[in-house]
């Protein structure tokens, strides 16, 4: 029986492949047999290019061979959410407005994960324009969570966690606006890392509120989130919001222990709000990094009870305007039905949205309207700096923060796409970390009765994802259980 090296992390199929174990291609074929098996009822992929990958793996191998090539990454298969832009396949954002189009060029990340030998499987479902937190929205199917197939695997990015956890690719990009790394990593057992805003570069990222939007990485484990933040990390003269700071080997903040660092627990994430299991999980956890050393300090984040409020303004109010670029004109889908220029633009853009895109547009909209802006937007961006200074004072008093990643484990399909506001919760730990511009990270501490993951979240200094990385990595060695692999066939 062949060996099932979809199974591996990411450092171990790159070690095999190198060290001659394995060739690339054989991995490769591996990853895209258990596609063929188990994403008819997973559904995270929308896109499979599987004669591309193939092809790659080949040349990857050719370069072993050949030129001795080392590539950080080498053989290592990944998938990519569909909101970053590709020249191989389709960039839809899993929106009927962009079906069909394909991009001329590749994300800034692509190319980096390209030039470290990664090989690329395909792209992966998501919320619609990444609008949404279970992956219901999407505009092409619906993507199930691996651990029970009755329920959602977070959002906007579940595709891409859902892919991790089923052992469908060995990592993958996603990227997280309010959440959309973290919570779908929570949901599904894997790390998902949201990186400080600006430490990657966002060029090639579809659009949906760019002073919040951050690319970041699923992985198996703690390791590989590391491995795969170095080779996407850094300066980019095409974005410029990409800061131009050193980016420190990772690699170096593990196997390293936590004694007398600082672990903050704010009191305003430990409300009755919070979960009877998950609270009991996230607890276990933070004992468990006081008994390596760490010292527990409660800390204090005021403002979070504005957050949700603050969010949901901002981030319509800029998704307003970088989605007004879809008008039927250029590119994407246009009315059969329009019959003047008006109607063009009114039915374009009514039958290309999806409901939710639709109401988060008319909501952005209207916060920037005349007579609206001061009373709205403005007092938003105020009250951000507020979050965002909350955050400052508690990280003199802390190294890290631990909080839950969601409320809640996963939920039910359908449970909640009746009442936008509940599903809008879900994200209430997460979106307080995209309005401060800081690190965060989503890790599982444990299981639920009924079987579905919890989610730690590690958040860090702005630049700061070393520390992170440290505490993740010594609190996965020593949580004292392993998270295994999804019951699905």
């Amino acid at each position: 029986m062949a060996k099932e090296w979809f199974r591996l992390t990411a450092h171990e199929i790159r070690d095999a492949v190198l060290g001659g174990a394995v060739s690339a291609e054989e991995v490769t074929r591996s990853f895209l047999s258990r596609i063929e098996q188990v994403d008819s009822k997973v559904c995270a992929y929308v896109d499979v290019w599987r004669d591309a990958a193939i092809s790659r793996a080949r040349e990857i191998d050719a370069r072993i061979r050949k030129e001795g090539f080392r590539g950080a990454l080498a053989g290592v298969p990944i998938s990519i959410k569909d909101v970053l832009c590709t020249k191989q396949g389709y960039t839809t954002c899993c929106s009927k407005i962009l079906r069909g189009y394909r991009s001329p060029f590749d994300a800034t990340v692509v190319e980096r994960l390209w030039e470290a030998g990664a090989i690329f499987l395909g792209k992966t479902n998501m919320d619609e324009f990444a609008m949404g937190s279970s992956t219901e929205n999407s505009a092409v199917q619906l993507t199930r969570n691996p651990w029970n197939l009755d329920y959602v695997p977070g959002g906007s990015s579940g595709g891409s966690a859902a892919s991790v956890a089923a052992d469908e690719a060995a990592c993958s990009l996603g990227s997280d606006t309010g959440g959309s790394i973290r919570q779908p990593a929570a949901c599904c057992g894997c790390v998902g890392l949201k990186p400080t805003y600006g430490r990657v570069s966002r060029y090639g990222l579809v659009a949906f509120a760019s002073s919040l939007d951050q690319i970041g990485p699923f992985t198996k484990d703690v390791e590989d989130c590391a491995l795969m933040l170095g080779t996407i990390a850094g300066r980019d003269p095409r974005d410029s919001t990409s800061v131009d700071l050193p980016v420190p080997d990772y690699c170096q903040a593990l196997n390293k222990d936590i004694k007398g660092l600082r672990v903050g627990m704010p009191r305003e994430y430990f409300t009755e709000a919070l979960g009877g299991e998950v609270r009991e999980k996230i607890e276990e956890a933070i004992r468990s990094l006081e008994k390596l050393g760490a010292e527990v300090v409660e800390v204090r984040l005021p403002h979070t009870e504005y957050a949700i409020a603050v969010y949901y303004i901002i981030c319509t109010a800029e998704a307003s305007a970088n989605l007004a670029r879809f008008d039927g004109v250029r590119y994407g889908y246009r009315s059969p039905r329009a019959t003047d220029m008006r109607q063009m633009y009114h039915l374009s853009r009514s039958e290309g949205f999806g409901p939710e895109v639709r109401r988060r547009i008319i909501l952005g909209t209207y916060v920037l309207s005349s007579g609206y802006y001061d009373a709205y937007y403005l007092k938003a961006q105020k009250v951000r700096s507020l979050i965002r200074q909350d955050f400052v004072k508690a990280f003199e008093m802390c190294d890290v923060i631990v909080t839950p990643t969601s409320p809640t484990p996963a939920f039910r399909i359908g449970e909640k796409t009746d009442d936008p506001l509940q599903m809008y919760l879900s994200d209430i730990y997460t979106i307080s970390v995209n309005l401060a511009a800081i690190p965060g990270l989503s890790m599982p501490c444990g299981f639920t009765k009924g079987g579905l993951p919890v989610g730690l979240q590690l958040l860090g200094k702005h630049f700061d994802e070393m520390t992170l990385l440290r505490v993740a990595d010594a609190y996965e060695k020593n949580r004292g259980f392993d998270i295994g692999h999804p019951p699905i066939n």
